[in-house]
């Protein structure tokens, strides 16, 4: 899921509309969590509609409020308005923890088209690997309302994180990014040990081998030389 938005901008629904522009920001919120993108538009009324279900439903998951620990869930506005107005207008109905793409922002034409969305209000839901859980959950939130979540949690294999150390998470979300970097550095570091033992072999005549001989000998009388 999160590499659907690396490189994007990702708005928070608060009173200062704050970014999630940096790579780090993105993997955090996103990784490991069920991804809800919801596509509406504030000029349809079964739209506005379901908004009010949507927010209290996605509160009660993740509002302190209403359970000890929040649930592994985002919810992302995918704006179909015709314009900022109703975008802006819309998002007051929506939850102030759920992110949104910005109306001038094209990618949310793309997401619509990238899943094929043919309809209004559509609730697509995503494991964290970007896969489809739900093509369409509106019918099922509105039938079992949070018990739904359940079944998704079950389905998308999601790691609790409460069972993880915040560092061993953090380590697992950057992972994937880091390891290319790390792949780099040892094999500069395998290049720095490899000249250091041609230039031994140039100055000491016998090489590495001679001094393996020379640690054994030490090793016999007594433990070699304190120096």
């Amino acid at each position: 899921m999160v590499d659907l938005f690396i490189g994007r901008v990702l708005l928070k629904n608060n009173k200062d509309q704050d970014e999630l522009d940096t790579e780090r920001e993105i993997i955090m919120r996103l990784q490991n969590r069920i991804l809800m993108l919801f596509f509406a538009s504030a000029t349809c009324e079964t739209c506005r509609q379901f908004a009010p279900t949507l927010s209290d439903f996605y509160k009660q998951l993740t509002d302190e409020f209403y359970v000890d620990r929040a649930a592994q869930l985002v919810l992302l506005y995918i704006s179909l308005d015709q314009s900022e107005e109703e975008q802006e207008g819309f998002l007051k109905e929506l939850p102030k923890r759920c992110l949104f793409l910005a109306y001038e922002d094209p990618y949310r034409r793309e997401l619509e088209a990238m899943f094929n969305v043919e309809e209004v209000p559509t609730v697509l839901v995503l494991r964290p690997d970007c896969s489809i859980l739900i093509p369409n959950a509106v019918d099922e939130i509105l039938r079992l309302g949070t018990d739904c979540y359940h079944n998704w949690q079950e389905a998308a294999e999601l790691i609790d994180r409460n069972f993880m150390n915040k560092e061993d998470f953090e380590e697992k979300s950057m992972r994937s990014f880091s390891d290319p970097v790390r792949r780099l550095k040892y094999k500069v570091e395998d290049e720095k040990k490899k000249k250091k033992k041609k230039k031994r072999k140039g100055w000491g005549g016998s090489g590495d081998e001679g001094v393996e001989a020379d640690g054994g000998a030490g090793d016999k009388e007594g433990g070699g030389s304190p120096w």
